[in-house]
């Protein structure tokens, strides 16, 4: 890649009840590229995925990640595929938690990102915060 080609970043999350753990990923992937998408995946992506309904609709968790100065754009995922996702946004790398690594779903992604060149970095996971952590606790308080 030449000096003037810029390195684009593609984070997926759901970003549901915004905590700590999100902004840390946010703020090593924007280390690691010249522009950051950040990927708001949709409320029936991610019921697909953890059989619960966010917290936060969909369009004020883009709200709130359009609002950090450190993202460039934000856009909504309604696929886990991320080829799909690859061929609309052309990213050079994409960013997961290293809850992934290792795992079907992590080398699938892997494997599928290969396919077109990108690279998949992960980050260390925050374990004492997470969006079911906080349900959890709020659901206990109730």
């Amino acid at each position: 890649m030449s000096q003037d080609q810029k390195i684009v970043g593609y984070l997926p999350g759901g970003w549901d009840m915004f905590h700590v753990g999100h902004l840390n990923i946010i703020l090593r992937a924007r280390k690691l590229c010249d522009e950051l998408i950040a990927a708001v995946v949709s409320d029936e992506v991610l019921f697909s995925v953890k059989n619960k309904h966010p917290v936060v609709p969909l369009e004020e968790r883009m709200e709130m990640v359009a609002s950090l100065k450190i993202v460039d754009r934000v856009v909504p995922d309604f696929t886990n595929n991320k080829v799909d996702a690859w061929k609309r946004y052309r990213f050079d790398v994409i960013f997961k938690g290293d809850d992934w690594r290792g795992t079907a779903k992590g080398l699938k992604l892997e494997a599928d990102m290969a396919t077109v060149g990108v690279e998949v970095r992960y980050f260390p996971y925050t374990s004492h915060t997470s969006s079911s952590a906080l349900r959890e606790l709020i659901t206990q308080r109730v």
